[in-house]
């Protein structure tokens, strides 16, 4: 697990789950992807080795292959401590930064998370079964678990820096932020999350459903955070596609379900993970990572 040593960088700004941010400017931040784990909205006492790289390289990735969609708020990957000699202040940053941090813009983030599912699966199968629902909106009668939904769907959340998100409909949304700019978010989710299925499918992979977030910059919605990664997707081998139940995929969903089956309640603290899972975690990001680019870490 890489051990981020905050008296090498300017001060924090912001302690994530899994992302530190450090104010370089009065426009640019800082983002550093730790290794660090979470499930269920609850940090892991142990981490991935390689998850803050993977997640950052494959953000970067995105962000360049989605930029004609909609603008993002990347100024540079740091991949050479060179990239950060304009931000000195008297700082020495330390190597570990190399493959797992960005420079990016200043955003006002929007607090919302915006989620598009192309299939049922996870919280929104959980509801299906119960109400016949997702987000509030019927479904058609006699979806099976990781059925491909009839069209993708736009279900928000809140946004909660502690604790667990809780799912919205867009007209709760629309009160929240406004009318105009749901109907914007909503359009602009889509429009990714159809441009990656499509590209990933082409690659052996299907992404069930991922999340998002937008800022505003300089008066234009942009994408922000990270985009279309194993934390913030599920990612599914189309090969072994079989729905009517979970599928194996390269994204948490494993570690969530060793999780359960501990018996852990999920609330603070989680257990400790074993090697076995950890070791298997680090490959499927990896592997991830090889799969969508067609490069190695």
């Amino acid at each position: 697990m890489t051990v981020i040593l905050e008296t090498d960088l300017p001060d924090i700004l912001y302690k994530g789950k899994v992302r530190d941010t450090y104010e370089l400017s009065a426009t640019e931040l800082l983002l550093i992807a730790t290794d660090r784990a979470s499930a269920f909205d609850v940090v892991l006492p142990n981490g991935i080795p390689d998850k803050g790289r993977v997640l950052c390289q494959l953000s970067a990735f995105w962000f360049e292959k989605t930029k004609h969609l909609i603008p993002n708020h990347v100024v540079t990957v740091v991949n050479d401590i060179q990239a950060l000699d304009t931000y000195g202040k008297g700082f020495q940053f330390p190597e570990y930064l190399l493959g797992r941090s960005m420079v990016v813009r200043n955003a006002d983030r929007v607090d919302i998370e915006c989620i598009a599912r192309g299939y049922i699966s996870g919280s929104a199968w959980e509801e299906y079964s119960k109400k016949r629902t997702v987000s509030g909106k019927p479904m058609p009668q006699g979806l099976k678990e990781s059925d491909k939904l009839p069209e993708p769907l736009f279900t928000p959340t809140t946004k909660a820096d502690e604790g667990h998100d809780e799912s919205i409909t867009v007209e709760q949304m629309a009160n929240i932020v406004g009318a105009d700019l749901t109907k914007q978010i909503q359009e602009k989710t889509l429009e990714v999350y159809n441009f990656a299925e499509a590209f990933a499918r082409e690659r052996g992979i299907i992404i069930a459903d991922t999340k998002m977030e937008f800022g505003m910059i300089d008066g234009k919605l942009s994408l922000i955070d990270e985009i279309l990664t194993p934390d913030s997707s599920r990612f599914w081998d189309m090969a072994k596609y079989n729905p009517g139940g979970a599928q194996p995929s390269f994204d948490k969903q494993p570690l969530r379900d060793w999780l359960s089956d501990s018996g852990w309640d999920k609330e603070p603290p989680a257990p400790e993970l074993p090697p076995e899972i950890v070791e298997a975690m680090a490959n499927r990001y990896r592997e991830a990572y090889r799969w969508l680019t067609g490069k190695e870490l």
